[in-house]
């Protein structure tokens, strides 16, 4: 008989699921995920009890020698011994020796990045006149000066602007040529002789085109002048860094002076000559 009801198919239970409105809590907690969360939180209950039992019951007059040796926290942790060992004065010369020279490595990487990023691209100040890779201290000019090579670069002064017959008006107030460019052509199509409509769509796509091309131009020298300026920032940041390492090697070292714990001043004595 029981044979028989084997070989009967059975219907097959499914675990409830999650409705559809809860689907963002997860699944459904059954009742063994809620038997361990019971469990942990009981225990958790029993130990906290426990702990206000003990300093329910402390005595603020115990002592013991012990207490001598250890710290506590200010919120009430006891500070313990790790087990880690003491330096001694010269490893620890030699770790700020190590430590000296992985910041000078990379205070002359960040110099070597900012000079070549100086070189390779023309940065534009305000309105200024700024020649690439040199600072401008021509305060309100309105002209980008480029330059075909270093060497033209490094004599290149703002004087030489003057003394150079280049027609330019000043009340276009534009700062780039291809400003000036395309408002020759939209002067042109103002101006000109009627021109059939596919010509037209030309012009309009190719003004269109430089627009464009100028916007991106502005955002990559944006996008460089953040980045000299975060190397420039970078470069500081190291050689300080440096100077106050080798200042505390020379102090380790007794070659200087300083002010000790005690807030007492010190310097060598040098021997009279």
């Amino acid at each position: 008989m029981s044979s028989m009801r084997n070989a009967v198919q059975r219907r097959n239970h499914k675990e409830r699921a999650q409705p559809r409105e809860r689907e963002k809590w997860g699944v459904l907690e059954k009742h063994k995920d809620y038997s361990l969360r019971a469990a942990d939180y009981n225990a958790k209950k029993a130990r906290l009890k426990i702990l206000r039992q003990k300093a329910a019951e402390r005595n603020p007059d115990e002592f013991h020698f012990g207490m001598y040796s250890s710290m506590t926290h200010d919120r009430g942790q006891k500070l313990a011994d790790r087990g880690n060992k003491t330096l001694s004065q010269d490893a620890v010369k030699l770790l700020k020796t190590q430590d000296a020279g992985y910041l000078k490595t990379l205070g002359q990487q960040t110099k070597k990045a900012r000079e070549k990023l100086e070189r390779a691209f023309v940065l534009t100040e305000g309105k200024g006149v700024v020649v690439r890779g040199q600072v401008s201290r021509e305060g309100r000019a309105e002209r980008i000066v480029f330059v075909d090579n270093h060497e033209e670069q490094g004599q290149w002064s703002p004087a030489r602007l003057k003394s150079q017959d280049i027609p330019f008006n000043e009340s276009d107030g534009l700062a780039d040529l291809e400003e000036m460019e395309e408002k020759d052509k939209a002067k042109k199509l103002l101006n000109g002789p009627p021109k059939s409509q596919r010509v037209i769509e030309a012009e309009n796509e190719a003004l269109r085109s430089a627009r464009i091309l100028r916007k991106k131009r502005k955002r990559d020298e944006e996008t460089q002048s953040s980045r000299l300026k975060a190397l420039k920032s970078r470069e500081k940041d190291l050689l300080i860094a440096e100077r106050e390492l080798d200042l505390q090697r020379a102090k380790m070292s007794g070659s200087v002076g300083g002010i000790n714990k005690a807030g007492v001043k010190w310097r060598i004595r040098e021997r009279k000559r």
